[in-house]
């Protein structure tokens, strides 16, 4: 191969390699965030896909006073809760694209999906927690904590918001 030849293809190579590496973000995505709220200092979970978020705190039973969950969405709009396979109370505050909070509620456990009763009927009857403005995260911690620190609506947390942002799916 002569050397006009060969720079053309050297030059392709280059070009495609870092085309794949522009794609790459250099990392998976995070499982676990700190929320700082009225000072305190949270561990949450991530939920950054639907799954995730269908999921929720489904199942979990009780959480220390500084742990909680945190979801993440592509967008913001006005979203719904509701207490799907949930066991415990859960406080919930929905929070704006700049770290605001726009709604603050305690959700009460509900009665599980009960026997012969369809899945459509179940979540008929669930209660649904309003964000009342534009939210794309949702903050849960255990109940009575948001109380206790004092959160209300217009607070604002502090969490790497730009960083999870990326990583909502």
């Amino acid at each position: 191969m002569t050397l006009a030849l060969a720079r053309p293809a050297f030059l392709a190579t280059m070009l495609a390699s870092t085309a794949m590496l522009a794609g790459c973000d250099g990392g998976a995505a995070p499982t676990t965030a700190k929320v700082t709220a009225a000072g305190t200092v949270f561990t949450v979970k991530l939920a950054l896909d639907d799954p995730s978020r269908e999921k929720g705190l489904g199942g979990v039973a009780s959480l220390a006073a500084d742990e909680g969950m945190l979801f993440v969405f592509t967008d913001s709009q006005t979203r719904n809760f509701w207490m799907v396979d949930c066991i415990m109370d859960i406080d919930i505050a929905f929070v704006d694209p700049f770290g605001f909070v726009t709604a603050v509620h305690t959700m009460p456990k509900e009665p599980l999906q009960a026997q012969g009763e369809t899945r459509d009927d179940y979540y008929k009857r669930l209660v649904r927690y309003p964000s009342l403005a534009p939210a794309q995260y949702a903050f849960e911690v255990a109940p009575g904590r948001l109380k206790e620190l004092g959160v209300k609506r217009g607070m604002r947390l502090d969490f790497d918001r730009n960083t999870l942002k990326k990583h909502a799916k």
